[in-house]
């Protein structure tokens, strides 16, 4: 009880749901919430100076009334917290006829919003907190704090199945990230099994290339030899338990950097300023190349993507961006920035997707080479 008290009164809060929400529409949303929390603002702080005592507390007025609608679209939470804090003392400030439905129109939408949204854990200590709040503010008008209960209950049911969307969607995300994952491992396997198998041939065939070894070394060579093909028996073992039911191994080589050309479509333009990378690198830069032209291709039809690969201190860099096109076609399974995301975490590196100013979308991928 005290733990969700204090998450909801003091705690951190990251959740950031009204942009996910709205999608495209956030935008026009969030300017018409500013354009709303503006107004009534200007109505508070235009009543408190109509007083006989009025002085310069009106700022006071119209920070709190605006600034909780522009964390709204950061946190719902911390917005809410604003309002609820500054909800008893401008009471005292802002007396008089429509000086109570002031705050209700201005702390309402808040209140709503983050019923709609939170957890019952959250709604419940919110509802509370606000119930005393309003009793506190207007003792003779007790009853409307049993309004806050009834519009919570309400909301809270509506809001439902958008919790349950985005828990959905939550674990679906966790889903294909281990099942990304898995076929880096397997792709991992391929990569590294190519290395170990050319180090249990040369020790295999020391004694017959190096002339003059003595039996110790041969030992030494023969004993090398066998925990690599260790290594690589384990290493295929674990890929079968890596692999889906009836999934078959693949026989073909990996892709490496030197095939990104190959990806580019008609008109598009590629530039590949390296060649000697890690193996395991190599395929991760080719399927982030390829992902980022499929989702070009998908959601941005017609468009012109150019690819620059290059490196520079010690770090490979992967730039794809493509200009706006037409229509989304949809489809896809909508997991792809987490696949990349996935692979650029193993080595190290770092992911940047966002749009540009033309309307396009730019992936830059920063690899850490190591030793090569």
């Amino acid at each position: 009880m005290f733990r969700t008290l204090y998450r909801t009164v003091l705690g951190p809060d990251r959740t950031r749901v009204l942009p996910r929400a709205l999608g495209r529409l956030r935008l026009p949303a969030f300017a018409a919430l500013i354009i709303y929390a503006f107004v009534w603002a200007v109505v508070a702080s235009a009543n408190y100076v109509r007083q006989d005592d009025s002085d310069g507390w009106w700022v006071v007025v119209f920070v709190t009334t605006l600034g909780a609608y522009v964390l709204l679209i950061w946190s719902p939470l911390y917005a809410w917290r604003l309002a609820a804090a500054a909800f008893f003392p401008v009471s005292l400030l802002v007396v008089g006829e429509g000086a109570a439905a002031f705050q209700y129109w201005t702390a309402a939408p808040l209140f709503v919003v983050v019923v709609a949204f939170y957890s019952r854990a959250i709604v419940i200590a919110v509802t509370v907190v606000t119930m005393a709040l309003v009793i506190a503010s207007e003792p003779q008008a007790a009853d409307m704090a049993l309004f806050v209960p009834i519009i919570a209950a309400v909301v809270y049911l509506l809001g439902a199945r958008g919790r349950a969307e985005r828990e959905l969607e939550e674990e679906r995300d966790a889903k294909a990230a281990l099942e990304e994952r898995a076929r880096i491992a397997r792709e991992m396997h391929d990569v590294v099994a190519h290395h170990m198998s050319m180090v249990v041939v040369r020790c295999e065939t020391a004694p017959y290339r190096i002339k003059g070894l003595n039996e110790e070394a041969e030992k030494e060579f023969q004993e090398l030899g066998e925990a690599a093909r260790e290594a690589i028996t384990d290493m295929q073992r674990l890929l079968g338990v890596l692999r889906t039911n009836g999934q078959e191994p693949e026989r073909e080589p990996q892709p490496g950097i030197s095939r990104i050309p190959e990806l580019v479509r008609p008109g598009d333009e590629a530039e590949v300023g390296v060649d000697d990378v890690p193996e395991a690198v190599g395929l991760t830069a080719y399927r982030i190349v390829q992902e980022a032209l499929t989702n070009a291709t998908r959601h941005a039809p017609g468009s012109k993507a150019s690819v620059h690969v290059h490196e520079n201190d010690g770090v490979l860099e992967v730039v794809v961006v493509n200009t706006a096109g037409g229509p989304s076609r949809g489809g896809g399974s909508g997991q792809g920035l987490v696949g990349m995301r996935e692979r650029v975490a193993v080595h190290g590196g770092t992911l940047t997707v966002k749009s540009t100013e033309d309307g396009g979308f730019m992936v830059r991928a920063r690899i850490p080479l190591g030793d090569k």
